[in-house]
């Protein structure tokens, strides 16, 4: 009698664990739904034809810039294609060097990532690559090479991926590429890249900001009209700080995807790498300005004017823009426990006298060789399964780290829980500072993960993460 008792008990006790999820599991459920989901495919192919090549444009002060670009245009043309369509690039190389396209923040084939010597080859000088995937996501997402990114980008190459929804807010968009230009005594770009200066300090600062390649630029809108305003940060190494404090301004959409909620936009901080949807009001008085000034350094620095013209019609004076954005609250993910953990850390050696690591290991891309084994990922993730990473920054600069193929978000800062309304592929982690994040993986291949200051990345600050 008692022995049978015992088996009852042993089976009730088994029957409840197998009803009880784990909270890892748990976590992931509540992601799943939305990282699986595949969009309908609308049948539409949007081609492209991009060429990147040297080139000499107007561009500080109308003063003609030697620049790289795409298109022979700074910043390069902007890709737009609706949810569901099919995206096909054929690209082509007149650099002087190799280089790669890489698709910022965009979930696509692995093959398609554009990372040499991972998922595919280094497209030489003369040679051409097609990229082609399905717009699965929509929002604001990018492009620039993965070759040399210290002189690439700090050139002029990159770009602006737009994926729209398949319902427009209707309001008027209007699009920021912010960027920095380090220039030289004779006022064209300073052909010293990933110096030690930059490797010492948070890489290549310049000192011309522009916004659209221009500086200052002075933007009319009408009096109390609502737009929709896409910022990217392209600089190698700068983050910006853009105050919209005098104005009614709201976060819809963070690093491409939708925030679960409007979000304020005091404070906003956008390291190298991330982007920003604000639902923006101009003011109400025609013929007001109002200055934006970049407030993460000590002196402000001006980004451009926005300034109320005439009344805006009825039509542009619209409710606030409504975007259908699913982000996980991740209860309780601050208690378990951490999956791996990237220390970020420097030591003298390398190619250029400081290599900049994670887990005191080295990474540089191999831009003369095919896809071999010769990347072989260190880290590997199961697909499908709720996982959190830690960044602990060992140093005393600052690391925006971003992961290729994934979104993630931030659950924790310093071991303190926070609860960000939104998805990201890039945080930014300050000097001695531990960043939690949360995600479940979806996406199979090889990734890059890396620091997305420049500098840094080509002085050995990435590594591979598996997704298996």
């Amino acid at each position: 009698y008692e022995m049978r008792n015992i088996r009852l008990l042993v089976i009730c006790v088994v029957a409840l664990a197998s009803c009880t999820k784990s909270t890892p599991q748990r976590l992931a459920e509540e992601a799943l739904p939305f990282l699986e989901t595949r969009p309908a495919a609308t049948g539409r192919v949007v081609e492209v034809h991009l060429v990147a090549s040297p080139t000499s444009l107007e561009l500080i002060d109308g003063r003609k810039l030697d620049v790289w670009a795409y298109n022979e245009q700074v910043p390069g043309p902007t890709i737009r294609a609706r949810q569901g369509d099919t995206i096909r690039v054929h690209f082509r190389n007149e650099l002087p060097q190799p280089t790669t396209v890489h698709w910022h923040g965009i979930r696509l084939p692995n093959e398609m990532d554009g990372v040499p010597g991972v998922t595919q080859p280094p497209i030489a000088p003369g040679e051409s690559f097609v990229y082609e995937f399905l717009a699965r996501d929509p929002g604001t997402f990018w492009y620039h090479p993965h070759v040399r990114g210290s002189e690439q980008l700090g050139r002029g190459l990159y770009g602006l991926l737009i994926i729209e929804e398949a319902e427009l807010p209707p309001v008027r968009e209007i699009v920021w590429v912010l960027d920095d230009w380090r220039l030289d005594e004779s006022g064209q770009i300073d052909s010293r890249f990933v110096t030690r200066g930059d490797l010492a300090h948070d890489g290549r600062w310049g000192r011309v900001i522009t916004v659209n390649g221009v500086e200052a630029p002075k933007i009319e809108l009408g009096a109390g009209e609502r737009v929709r305003l896409r910022i990217l940060n392209a600089a190698n190494g700068r983050v910006f700080r853009p105050d919209f404090s005098r104005l009614d301004a709201k976060v819809i959409a963070f690093d491409g995807l939708a925030t679960a909620r409007p979000l304020s936009a005091e404070g906003l901080e956008l390291a190298p790498g991330n982007r920003v949807d604000l639902d923006l009001v101009a003011p109400a008085k025609p013929g007001e300005q109002v200055l934006i000034f970049d407030r993460f350094t000590r002196m402000p620095n001006l980004l451009a004017i926005l300034q109320a013209g005439d009344a805006a019609p009825d039509a542009a004076v619209a409710a606030p823009i409504e975007l259908d954005g699913f982000v996980p609250t991740w209860r309780g993910a601050e208690r378990e426990g951490v999956g791996l953990e990237f220390r970020l850390n420097a030591a003298r050696g390398g190619p250029y006298g400081i290599a900049w690591m994670i887990n005191e290991q080295a990474m540089f891309h191999d831009t003369e060789s095919p896809v071999s084994e010769w990347h072989e990922p260190p880290y590997a993730l199961e697909a499908g399964k709720w996982i959190k990473l830690r960044f602990t920054n060992e140093s005393p600069r600052l690391h925006p780290m971003h992961l290729h193929g994934q979104f993630f978000k931030v659950v924790a800062r310093n071991g303190h829980p926070v609860d960000e309304a939104h998805w990201r592929d890039t945080v930014l982690v300050r000097p001695r500072e531990t960043v939690d994040i949360a995600l479940v993986p979806t996406e199979l291949g090889n990734w890059m993960l890396h620091c997305h200051i420049m500098e840094h990345q080509d002085a050995g600050m990435m590594t591979l993460v598996a997704v298996r």
